[in-house]
């Protein structure tokens, strides 16, 4: 396959578009079909990199002119399929593929980008690029950019997510997309084929996808100190001398049992860095891969640190509460001692 790094980034192609653009000064033609949200917010950052945008619209008189840049030509999907040099936006809805089958000729040799997303997590169905591949079996599928917000898009890359996950089947229509994301200001990720592409589309659905194991830990490590001070406090003085503490769950048992989470917490932030430094010392080198357990653990230190910082906010509320509680029961037997 020949190398990409010896042909410019976006080879240009001949348009056989029925009105031509205007050729003005500046970066390759890029087009998207559809002029939604993410539409507008991919043009003005292409726009604002230096490329010659053209949205193509079912109806490109309906659409309004203000809601895109100045030097955005709004056209219809034939006319800015034909335009595009050699990259191609689908920036509709996975449901609407088939109406674009009519343009299959106009995309054939094309780089097709598939923005889109899944709607539910683990539905073993083929994924939308998969689907769009087959509809379009000349052109050059490659998924990415769903990870990436409109506002994002619109704000830059300093002020949103910078990685772009990208995966095709075409190792030369793949490198073209990941330069474009490079020039963009985002950091582009190469997962490898098309067979990768449930993973990108299922990423957005992802609720906190670094937060799961901190989370458990320090869930556990809250049961287990809470069962024991429930024990220690509540069922031995009941068995031995029948005190009924019962009352002291929900404050005092928890005041308790928070700071001693948060110390293990904290402790479990410090603890890898250690452990490395042994396995550094112990192999005489720091060019060696950690195990997997370690590097999976010193990734999650900054969430295990907030979470220790959490359980120290909670135990300084409980204790406030606590202090109140005293108070307020002082001040109601003075009242009832004066009575």
């Amino acid at each position: 396959m020949q190398n990409d790094m010896k042909t410019p980034l976006l080879a240009s192609a001949a348009s056989d578009a029925s009105e031509p653009l205007p050729r003005c000064p500046g970066g390759p033609v890029i087009s998207i079909i559809g002029s939604g949200d993410f539409s507008r917010s991919l043009a003005i950052r292409l726009v604002a990199c230096g490329f010659r945008v053209v949205v193509g619209s079912r109806n490109p008189n309906r659409i309004d002119r203000g809601l895109f840049p100045d030097g955005v030509d709004i056209r219809s999907q034939k006319e800015a399929v034909d335009s595009a040099e050699r990259v191609v936006f689908a920036a509709v809805y996975p449901e609407h593929y088939y109406t674009l089958v009519w343009l299959r000729r106009q995309l054939a040799g094309k780089v097709l980008v598939d923005v889109s997303s899944a709607t539910r997590l683990n539905s073993g169905e083929q994924s939308n690029a998969e689907k769009l591949a087959e509809l379009f079996p000349e052109s050059r599928v490659v998924k990415g950019f769903n990870v990436i917000s409109a506002w994002a898009l619109q704000a830059g890359a300093h002020d949103g997510s910078r990685q772009v996950l990208i995966c095709s089947d075409c190792s030369t229509s793949k490198d073209t997309v990941l330069q474009l994301a490079r020039s963009m200001g985002f950091s582009p990720m190469d997962l490898g084929g098309l067979c990768r592409s449930r993973d990108i589309e299922e990423a957005p659905l992802i609720l906190f996808p670094s937060w799961g194991g901190p989370i458990l830990t320090t869930f556990i490590l809250f049961l287990f100190f809470y069962g024991y001070n429930s024990l220690r406090h509540i069922l031995l003085p009941y068995l031995d001398k029948g005190q009924n503490n019962i009352h002291q769950l929900p404050l005092v048992t928890m005041n308790e049992t928070l700071p001693a989470v948060a110390l293990v917490t904290l402790a479990l932030v410090y603890l890898p860095g250690l452990v490395a430094a042994v396995f550094q010392l112990c192999r005489g080198t720091k060019y060696k891969r950690f195990p997997h357990w370690l590097d999976h653990w010193l990734c999650r230190r900054k969430q295990l640190g907030l979470l220790s910082f959490l359980c120290v906010v909670l135990h300084a509320v409980y204790s406030m509460c606590l202090t109140l509680r005293r108070a307020a029961g002082y001040t109601l037997l003075n009242a009832a001692y004066h009575q």
